[in-house]
């Protein structure tokens, strides 16, 4: 188990039994990423990978997934700081700790996908897809949102 801890107290883990999932769906479901999304979905989604929370105390106060096989690939999903904790350099320090993690050491290739957070993204390292040309993608676009009446 990882477990790592900011000089200002705030603790990153990747301990499961810590997830706050009332946290971790209310903020998803408001996301634009995930809107709509049902709680189940976000639980079944966190046992299917490395799920690692942010805590001040025992209050759940970030998130984020990795989705990997631990050897040669890494998605990373889902990455939140609750706004109130934003501005104070939790969100790279949090982002540094999951690039750190130590089952997710040696990987060939990270992949993300994000509307608005390039800059705070390409700062840790990552880049606009050098090769555009080799993916491909099924996207559904808000698969969660509520049918139209």
């Amino acid at each position: 188990m990882m477990e790592r801890i900011h000089e200002s107290g705030i603790v990153c883990t990747d301990d499961p039994t810590r997830l706050d999932f009332d946290v971790i769906h209310g903020y998803l479901a408001q996301s634009y990423w995930s809107a709509h999304i049902p709680r189940q979905l976000v639980e079944r989604a966190a046992q299917g990978s490395i799920a690692i929370g942010l805590y001040d105390g025992e209050a759940q106060i970030g998130y984020a997934r990795v989705i990997s096989d631990g050897t040669t690939f890494a998605y990373l999903a889902d990455v939140f700081v609750l706004d109130a904790y934003q501005g104070r350099g939790l969100g790279t320090w949090f982002m540094q700790q999951i690039l750190d993690h130590p089952n997710l050491q040696d990987l060939r290739r990270w992949l993300l996908t994000t509307q608005d957070a390039h800059a705070f993204y390409e700062r840790l390292g990552f880049v606009h897809n050098p090769f555009p040309e080799r993916f491909m993608v099924i996207a559904k676009e808000n698969p969660y949102a509520p049918a139209e009446a």
